[in-house]
């Protein structure tokens, strides 16, 4: 999977991505409409390329999502019929980040995407809305512990960064996320014991936390696997009955229809 805006993609790069062993493509979408999507972007006549390659890769049995910052731009009720022109039946939405402490640099602290706890509340609530009319991949329950975030309220999910997810930088260190303040060593260094597990909720990053959701059932399964190789009984008996086991199942479950397509 790779993520683009779209400004390159031909019908012939996608037939070569594909035999490269690519399985699908994330699209940026900015708003709601051609003209102010593309004027964000910079990129004139992007929209058309989008089109087209979204017929192309239903053609080849490929799939896009779209993703979507929650920025000011957005028009959440109209949205869905946008998407739809552009050719996609899925979209994901990026939690507006405007701050980071690694390298990375995919954030800004500037009006399209500063938020007021109450704005950004009320931003998820209408993407949770959306989900009646849209095929939002985002989980509800994620979307839930983010309106918990935003309004300082203890969160019930840990986030799996640093132990199933992790940030690799363009030399080659390792972060446990993208938001961590240092690398947690060259991934020529990388081992088991570099890992950490300490349930962790500080940060608002989709790709970590909603992963992290859907993931916690397997963490439990494995964690139960291997205490009971050590014939540790009563761990085993935790590790299943923890109590976020059946809420990260609804959300596997909730987007399955997604996951299965790659």
């Amino acid at each position: 999977m790779v993520v683009t805006n779209g400004g390159l993609l031909t019908p012939s790069k996608i037939h070569e991505l594909a035999d490269a062993g690519l399985s699908s493509l994330i699209i940026s979408v900015d708003a709601a409409t051609e003209e102010i999507h593309e004027k964000n972007r910079g990129l004139p006549g992007v929209c058309n390329k989008i089109k087209e390659a979204n017929k192309v890769l239903k053609d080849i049995g490929m799939y896009s999502t779209a993703s979507v910052t929650m920025s000011h731009l957005v028009d959440y009720n109209a949205l869905p019929d946008f998407l739809t022109s552009l050719g996609f039946e899925s979209v994901v939405f990026s939690y507006p980040l405007t701050k980071l402490d690694s390298n990375f640099l995919g954030f800004s602290d500037a009006g399209l995407v500063t938020h007021t706890n109450e704005s950004l509340w009320q931003a998820y609530e209408k993407v949770k809305q959306l989900k009646k009319k849209f095929h939002v991949v985002n989980p509800t329950l994620s979307l839930e512990e983010m309106q918990r975030f935003v309004q300082d309220e203890e969160q019930r999910y840990p986030c799996l960064a640093g132990y199933r997810f992790f940030f690799l930088d363009w030399d080659l260190n390792l972060w446990r996320c993208h938001f961590w303040h240092e690398p947690m060593c060259s991934i020529y260094e990388f081992d088991s014991s570099k890992l950490v597990r300490d349930g962790c909720t500080k940060f608002m990053i989709n790709c970590y936390r909603d992963s992290s959701l859907m993931q916690n059932i397997a963490v439990s399964m494995q964690d139960a696997y291997q205490s009971i190789k050590k014939g540790k009984l009563l761990d085993t008996a935790k590790a299943l009955i923890r109590k976020g086991n059946v809420d990260s199942l609804r959300a596997v479950m909730e987007e399955l229809p997604w996951i299965m397509r790659f």
